[in-house]
């Protein structure tokens, strides 16, 4: 008996989901479910963040504190560059059929996907976690004009003794004593000796700070620092004054270390670098948080606000108003309102109130300085 075998054309490989992206796939599903789950149990957000996400927190910073510059910058800086590659590579293999070009969408959408798996895995689980002042039994209430100038004059007070030993130039700037690296050596010894005494909120983590090149560019964003949860890294912009990055760059390390709220970020900071052994580091967490609340105090009472600075010393008057001139040439950029309304929906995405939220940093510090003053 005769016969034939009918053979089908074989797929080609363009044709193809790749194995690798049904994998993917299958590993957003798994990220997914602990994500909800996640949102629906505090407990379990705080044990996934501190012990698995610190991992992959830690092997990702391990990776790039190699590189010797911001990876996440070369990134961005090269998209245009991997724009033109994948378009490129879609007209050559994946325009021929319709096949192909669903092949080809599928693993540009695992690509997408590999950067919220990475996301959830290493940071977006914070924002799920149990929030910090339960953590640190401080109890957040209304604030009153009354608290915000007992709260100021404490800072004030504090300021103006580290301020005596640090170096001012005439009338101007204070000089931090040290490079970027020096700074993540002394900063990362603070935060073993605030993890040992809070291991409930960070795990302690040797990490390396990475200046941005593009520094004066970024400060037209008004983005001081930020913290590149696809590479590790904290970045920050060196092009600001000396006295706002060693606060600054505690504040990128605490996310860096899994605090992923804002304002819990900058309280973290502030406490952070009062366990530092260095003055100006200190100094720099004082003012900066003085800055904060003396905002809020003049939204409240400015007869109050006006008492208050005055009590300030010169050097760090002038300080503040060199800053205040520094900022002029970038205050009403483009720039700066394009990335803050993409900075306000994201916070508001992640569970955030916006841009307002690195308000309530003001409310964490009175509590805490009222606790303080009890305490005595």
């Amino acid at each position: 008996m005769n016969g034939y075998l009918r053979t089908f054309p074989k797929k080609s490989k363009y044709e193809r989901i790749p194995t690798a992206a049904k994998i993917i796939y299958a590993l957003t599903a798994l990220t997914a479910l602990l994500h909800i789950t996640a949102a629906l149990s505090e407990s379990f957000a705080d044990f996934f963040n501190l012990y698995i996400s610190s991992a992959a927190r830690f092997l990702l910073e391990k990776v790039t504190e190699l590189i010797p510059f911001s990876f996440a910058e070369f990134l961005l800086l090269s998209l245009p560059v991997w724009i033109f590659m994948l378009i490129r590579h879609a007209i050559k293999h994946h325009c021929d059929s319709g096949k192909a070009f669903v092949s080809y969408l599928a693993s540009l959408g695992a690509l997408l996907c590999v950067f919220y798996i990475l996301f959830f895995w290493v940071y977006g689980v914070g924002y799920s976690s149990t929030f910090l002042d339960k953590k640190l039994s401080l109890e957040r209430d209304t604030v009153s004009a009354d608290e915000l100038r007992d709260t100021a004059a404490i800072l004030v007070e504090k300021t103006n003794e580290e301020a005596e030993n640090v170096l001012f130039r005439e009338k101007n700037f204070s000089v931090m004593p040290y490079d970027i690296d020096t700074l993540s050596a002394k900063l990362c010894e603070a935060y073993k000796s605030f993890s040992s005494k809070n291991k409930n909120i960070v795990s302690s983590l040797n990490s390396r700070l990475k200046p941005v090149m593009l520094s004066e560019a970024m400060s037209y964003t008004h983005i001081t620092g930020i913290y590149s949860y696809f590479t590790g890294e904290a970045n920050i912009n060196v092009a600001f004054p000396d006295y706002t990055i060693p606060y600054t760059a505690a504040h990128e390390m605490a996310h860096q270390r899994g605090i992923a709220r804002e304002n819990e970020a900058n309280f973290v900071a502030f406490l952070v670098c009062l366990e530092s052994d260095d003055g100006y580091i200190r100094y720099s967490a004082y003012l900066n948080m003085l800055e904060y609340v003396l905002n809020a105090l003049y939204s409240a009472d400015k007869e109050a606000y006006s008492e208050i600075v005055k009590q300030l010393s010169l050097p760090v008057r002038y300080e503040m108003a060199a800053y205040s001139k520094f900022f002029d040439k970038y205050r009403d950029s483009a720039a700066s309102e394009i990335s803050g309304a993409i900075n306000d929906t994201y916070l508001k995405l992640n569970g955030n109130v916006g841009e307002k939220s690195y308000g309530m940093v003001v409310d964490l510090t009175v509590a805490y300085y009222k606790i303080d003053e009890n305490r005595k």
